[in-house]
């Protein structure tokens, strides 16, 4: 069961908190932290099979437990105001191969927002904390604009 549940995170951090999984990677500290997070979870695991619950509900209940502090997604909720606020800066980065290093960079950007808002699964939908990240993304956005136009001016004055 350990295995499946680690396998199973690992999964979901892949697909949702790409940020976490970085982080994790560049410490080398992924397998300690699923280990010790799977670990927390095994007397629920162990209860539940005693109880003769099927596989997948246990799976299911232990994989809800194991990633109730990461949700909301902060990655899936920028690259979905991304797509839907600045589809044309959306559409370049996902051309350039550059989108998921992007929205992770904006979560570090937005992070401060994101904490001061208190964002959670209870106010994800708040139209307050949407503009809020929202102009955040725009400050990023624009940042990157400034930085790229005298990257590229540089390098043009170097040529000539």
């Amino acid at each position: 069961m350990k295995e499946i549940l680690i396998g199973k995170l690992l999964e979901y951090i892949r697909d949702n908190n790409p940020d976490i999984l970085f982080a994790l990677e560049a410490e080398d500290k992924l397998r300690l932290w699923l280990y010790s997070k799977a670990d927390s979870v095994q007397p629920l695991w162990q209860q539940m099979e005693t109880d003769k619950q099927p596989a997948y509900i246990i799976e299911e209940t232990c994989l809800t437990e194991l990633t109730r502090e990461l949700r909301p997604s902060r990655y899936n909720y920028i690259l979905n105001l991304l797509e839907q606020e600045f589809e044309n800066d959306y559409t370049i980065l996902a051309k350039s191969g550059v989108l998921q290093h992007e929205v992770v960079n904006m979560i570090g950007y937005c992070d401060s927002v994101f904490n001061d808002l208190k964002f959670s699964e209870e106010n994800e939908d708040n139209h307050f904390i949407q503009y809020a990240i929202c102009g955040a993304i725009s400050e990023y956005l624009d940042s990157n604009r400034v930085n790229e136009n005298v990257s590229n001016e540089l390098q043009q004055s170097a040529e000539t």
